[in-house]
Formats: C-alpha cells, structure tokens, sequence
C-alpha cells in the first residue's frame, strides 16, 4: 500500500461509505476504501441497525417494485400506506423544530426513492417489515410509522451486500486501516496519510470522501459537547466512531455546523456491556415508563415509536440514577419486540404488582403501586385499542397523560424492564452543500473533499424519524461518490 494511487479515497465502509464507493466506482474512477476495523467487524453504525430505510413512496405499487421476489398474495393482504416526499420532509422539519437544513432535507426526501431504486439495481434486497412496523388486523398487515421494507438480513446483510457490491466493481478495500491525516496543497486535496499494521503511509489521489460516522464513542467529546452525564451512558453501535473524520477536516478549516449538544439516544437493557447488540427496548408505547421514584415522567404514547424513540434516551438521563423501567401486563406481552426475550435482558418478574415492586431493584415501592392504580383508573375503558394507528385511547386527569394506547396494567403476570440510556450516533458534524462538497469556515468548498452520513451535520435536532440515517447515509453517500468522480475526472482531464 506504499505511495499507492487512487482517484478516490473514502473513509468509512458502513452505508453511507459503500454508497459513495459504489457510485464513484460506476462514474468510472478507481476507488479505494479504508475500514479502521476488521473485517469481521466491518460496516461501521450500519452494522448495528435493523436495516430499516425511511423512504417517499406514493402508494403501495410503488414499494412493490422495490420487492421483486414479493407474491401477488403477500400484497394483497399487505397495506403499506403512502408516503409523500413532501410529508417526509415536514416530519424531519417538524421533529427538528424547524432548525434543519431545509436544502439538505429537501434533497434528501426527494431523492430517497430513486435511491432505493439504485440500491435495488446494485443487488441489495429487501422484505417488507412485517414483524416490528405492521400488525394483522382482520387478516391485513397494515404499516404505521412510514416505514416499511429493511435490508434482508438487516444492518449486517445490508453491510455484507454492500460490499459484495464494491467487489464486484472492483473497489479496493484495506481493513484495519485507519485515516489520518488529509494532504492538501493550496487547500485542494491531494491525498491522505494512513496506518496500517503500525506504519503510516501516503495515498495519492484526487478526492476523499469522508464518511466515518460522528463521535458517539468518544466519552471525551461526549462530555465535552453534549454535557454532563453523557459520559457515564451505555455505547451503542460502533466503537470506532471516535470523531477522527471531524477532526481531519476541521484541522482544514471545514465549517461544523448542526446540533452538537444533540444526539440519537435511546432507551435500552440498563446493564448490557457496551457496543453489544440487543440493547435498545423499543415497545415502550404499549406499557408505562417509571423512575426509581416510582413515578412516569413522559407521554409514551404521544407518537408512534418511530417518532419518538430517539429522544427516549435522554429522558432517562435525567431521571434518578439515570434509569427507569419499563412495565407490562399479560395484554401487552404479545407486543413486545423480539428484543424483549433472550438471556442477557435484565427484567423482572410476577404474579402481581406487590411481588413485581419487591424484585425492582431502587423502586420507591409504595410510590410505584400508586402511580400504577392511578394510571389505571385514569384509562378510557370504553375506547378501543388499535397498535397500527394512534387511536386515541388515552388517559384523563394525570399530570403525565399518556395520549395513545392506554391500556390499563393489571392482569397479571407483570414484567419490569431495567433500562438505561443508550447513545446511537450524534447530530452534529460537517457543513456539505447539497452536492455534498465539505464547506470551509469562509463558506467557500474544500476542493476534492466531500462527506456523507453521521459525520454530516444540520439534518437533525433534538429528535430524529427511524430509518432516516441510512437514508441520508445512502442518498448523501451516492451523491458524495458521483461528485468526487466528477471532479476526480475534470482534474485527470487537466
């Protein structure tokens, strides 16, 4: 790899980096890819997700040309809904308060189901999300959240086809590789020094991509720009997105831009290690959340979970000790996501609420048992109950109401969820324009230096759509490759 040569270099081999590898690629330009880890352990975030994409679809016909393999019978008992680009983008504006990049979004929703198409024509496959996104009411799935399809095999099959992808074009890929430093002569990149194997090295090339994630395994610049406490939360995802590819362009002066107190936090397993998968615990809208005090402290059903899982995290943070559980009945058990069972879930559980109170390690028992009757007698019985839509059946006359799918918690056996926060990825990052060219503090572009996914800043504030990270990292992702291809060319040219 000594003074090797590429036109392209991208940094990154998750989503939003193979996206942009596999476009640079059919722009005609030699690519080459630098993964820090291991094979094994390749694709960066991607790996860690379920493979859900957000995307704009106008009616159910057009998700079906997205599911080639998909029976004329699957469809018709199958009701996906419709999807518009344009409430695709008011959610991510609503969600962020109105402080996202309205270019960024705009490009974004608009260009997520051509991009879908282009995945589906580099051989990534995809099923319906039956299991976590739809339930069969009088023999139809019906879809709610707006998100519908996953990668088959999920983050890890998503990672394994995208990279099947780039070898197919011939894509390099060094593993074990981390970046540097970028080399840049008048501002213009150059090349970027590497290590490998404990040596560094220099490739030459005329285009770097940056797609390395944010820093959200950086306990140091959590604390730092986040706060106080987000030191001590449970590391989701990739251990090796410690905010290098931020800090390589902002040493160039690269413009930040975004919510860097902000971050994708969620609630999940209180003592599971960190950087495991099973973490996060997401039925939350069909129970109640309480603190060690005994006391709920947020409306669980205010909003489908798509909406409002991502802000869940930093609710618990400020709770006492940092924790909270999550409680079910018998009613709500066949809810729950396949998350909920296996070994490593730290729950408790009985036969009544008195004996659920006695094995909940911190709760104020008696506080406990009064919030759950009070919750109780505060449900509209009389409303019915209906998971694919927000129906409305809610509570009257508490502090903390709970808007939707208020169901009563008292037939027994009850179950108690031990959960904590979980820190996912983080929102701020890097200024791009729409062409995803990396801006510089003078708001003029870095020449040759682009950059997609979470190390792209201004998307999202405070809170976050599911599915709409691998949507911005793929629609970003190709757009940074084509670009770089681009100007790789007329730079060969001259």
């Amino acid at each position: 790899m000594l003074n090797e040569q590429a036109d392209i270099v991208v940094v990154g081999a998750g989503n939003a980096a193979l996206c942009a590898a596999i476009s640079a690629a059919e722009h005609g330009t030699k690519v080459t890819v630098l993964e820090i880890s291991s094979e094994e352990e390749k694709g960066g975030n991607t790996t860690y997700t379920h493979g859900s994409i957000r995307f704009a679809f106008k009616n159910g016909e057009e998700v079906r040309q997205l599911l080639p393999d998909m029976t004329d019978e699957e469809f018709a008992m199958t009701d996906f809904g419709s999807y518009p680009s344009e409430q695709f983008f008011d959610d991510v504006c609503t969600m962020s308060n109105f402080r996202t990049d309205y270019d960024l979004t705009s490009v974004m929703t608009d260009k997520s189901f051509e991009t879908m198409q282009w995945l589906l024509d580099h051989n990534i496959k995809f099923i319906p999300i039956y299991g976590r996104q739809a339930y069969k009411i009088d023999g139809k799935f019906k879809f709610w959240g707006n998100m519908v399809i996953e990668a088959v095999g999920g983050g890890k099959g998503l990672v394994d086809a995208l990279h099947n992808e780039a070898n197919r074009l011939g894509i390099t890929i060094h593993y074990n590789t981390a970046a540097v430093d970028l080399v840049t002569e008048q501002r213009k990149v150059k090349g970027i020094i590497v290590r490998h194997a404990g040596e560094e090295r220099r490739i030459d090339c005329q285009a770097v991509v940056l797609a390395s994630g944010g820093f959200h395994a950086n306990v140091e610049m959590r604390t730092k720009y986040l706060g106080p406490g987000w030191d001590t939360v449970h590391t989701r995802g990739c251990k090796y997105n410690v905010g290098d590819g931020l800090r390589m362009a902002i040493q160039l002066g690269a413009r930040t831009t975004g919510n860097w107190s902000g971050a994708h936090a969620v609630g999940g397993d209180r003592y599971l290690p960190d950087y495991k998968e099973g973490f996060q615990k997401l039925s939350y809208p069909f129970g109640i959340l309480v603190n060690n005090e005994g006391k709920r402290f947020i409306d669980e059903g205010s909003d489908f979970r798509n909406y409002t899982y991502a802000k869940l995290g930093r609710e618990i943070l400020k709770q006492p000790g940092q924790c909270a559980w999550q409680i079910f009945d018998a009613k709500t058990k066949p809810y729950l996501r396949e998350e909920y069972e296996g070994r490593h879930v730290s729950k408790v559980s009985a036969p009544t609420l008195e004996q659920l109170a006695e094995k909940m390690d911190g709760i104020n028992k008696d506080r406990f048992l009064e919030e759950v009757h009070a919750y109780n007698a505060a449900v509209n019985r009389n409303a019915a109950f209906n998971p694919n839509i927000l129906d409305g059946k809610a509570t009257t006359g508490l502090d903390v109401p709970k808007s939707n799918w208020a169901n009563p918690i008292e037939e027994g056996p009850f179950e108690a969820y031990a959960i904590g926060c979980g820190i996912t990825f983080t929102y701020g990052g890097l200024k791009i324009t729409k062409k995803a060219e990396v801006i510089h503090n003078d708001f003029t572009k870095i020449d040759g230096l682009y950059a997609a996914g979470e190390i792209v800043g201004g998307l999202y504030y405070d809170n976050y759509p599911g599915g709409a990270g691998l949507t911005s990292g793929a629609v970003f992702g190709r757009i940074a490759g084509e670009q770089a291809a681009k100007y790789s060319r007329s730079k060969i040219t001259i």
